[in-house]
Parts: structure tokens; sequence; C-alpha cells
């Protein structure tokens, strides 16, 4: 099992990022151990795993890291001969739901700086080496304290072609575009059923488009008012 992980700090542009990553219980917590503890933006494959171990980040076995429905997914997908994202050709019996897979994270905080994260093991059946968006500032995670926070999450190989999340930076920033109109543009151009993200911006404003039939995603403000949302 590999994983994939980046995260971005808008205040000062700071990021890290793992990719090919393994045996590591947090990808995450490296991606953040590369960007406090490194000159780098970016580590990959062993050398990040050897990395996140000097920094004393908590170790799994290969084990660990497998559940029997994840298994009869990748049983699936390989009989079919196709790559698949991670929420499908799930059936009733696998005791790993749908709702498993990228975890992505974007906040304000009440000094006015944005952060964004995420986190994921990638498409199902995907080859060996293959790394995704998640991996890749500019592509799955962005913030910028100026214009917005962003973390994708769907079909990698599009959020990168279309450098999804810097982009509704940019259309923020040079284009004078809102949070709510940026994210739709930048959506309307990705192929259908591509996937979705979630951002905030430096109002404090949410936007969390799809293009597909479900994304699951919550909120939460300073004033107490939470919220979830699936279709």
């Amino acid at each position: 099992m590999q994983h994939d992980a980046s995260l971005m700090c808008g205040v000062r542009r700071a990021a890290g990022a793992v990719a090919a990553l393994t045996g590591i219980r947090s990808p995450i917590l490296a991606a953040r151990a590369v960007m406090d503890s490194s000159e780098h933006v970016l580590l990959v494959g062993p050398d990040a795993t050897d990395f996140a171990a000097r920094c004393g980040l908590e170790q799994r076995p290969p084990a660990w890291f497998v559940t029997a429905g994840r298994q009869r997914q990748l049983d699936r997908a390989l009989d079919l001969e196709r790559v698949v994202r991670d929420h499908d050709l799930y059936e009733e019996e696998d005791d790993a739901p749908m709702d498993k897979g990228t975890v992505g994270a974007v906040a304000l905080d009440r000094d006015g700086h944005l952060a964004a994260a995420t986190s994921t093991g990638g498409m199902t059946a995907k080859l060996p080496g293959r790394v995704g968006d998640s991996a890749l500032i500019g592509a799955g995670t962005w913030a910028l304290d100026t214009t917005c926070a962003v973390s994708a999450t769907g079909h990698g190989e599009a959020f990168i072609r279309h450098h999804v999340a810097g982009r509704v930076s940019d259309l923020v920033e040079l284009a004078g575009l809102g949070l709510e109109a940026a994210c739709a543009r930048v959506l309307a151009e990705l192929p259908p059923e591509s996937g979705g993200l979630i951002a905030v911006d430096a109002r404090g404003q949410l936007c969390l488009p799809m293009n597909c039939g479900g994304m699951y995603r919550a909120w939460m403000r300073t004033d107490g008012e939470r919220g979830t949302a699936i279709w």
C-alpha cells in the first residue's frame, strides 16, 4: 500500500508532501515533517519513508493497511483490468464502506491565515509508482492567505492536467472572481464525473462543489454552526 499526502500554509507559502510512501501510519504527518524539518517540498518512495521514520513518526507493517473489503475491491479491479477510484466496485458484503477514501481539509484561523491538506491511498489497481494530485502542490492542494485554500478529490490525472487547486486561487486573484464562481469555472473544465473539491476563502466563504454523484463533506464555523452533506 502506497500513500500520497500534501499540505500548504497560506501565510508563507510553506508546503510539504510525500508520494509512494509506505509503512507510515499517518502520511499527512509525514508531509508536515517535510515542510517543518527539511528544505524540500516533496519526498517520494523509500527515501520519504526513511525520512518520516527518522522524524519519529509511527510505523505499521504492510498487513495493517489492508482490509478485507479493500482486498475484494482490488481483486475485482484486477479481474476487470481497470484502474478505479477508492469508492468504486464496492458491494454490500464489503467491510469498508464507500466513504473511506481521500481525506481533505481546509481551514481559516482566527488570525486570517489559510491552510489546506490532502491525504490518499490513490487509485485502486494503479500502476506501481503512480502519483496522483494529492501529493502535488497546485493540483490537489493549495493555500494562499490573500485568496483561498483548496483540497481536491477524484480522478487525480484530471486534477493534475487542469492544475485544479492552484487554478481556483489564480481565478480569485487574477480574474477577480468570487470563490464560488472560480470553483464552478474550474469544475466545468473537467471531464464529467472527475470528482470535487472543498475550498474556503480569506473572508470565510465556503465552497464544496463536485461534478460527480456524491462527495462526503462537512464544515464547522467558530459560531458553532456545523453541517454535513453527501449528494
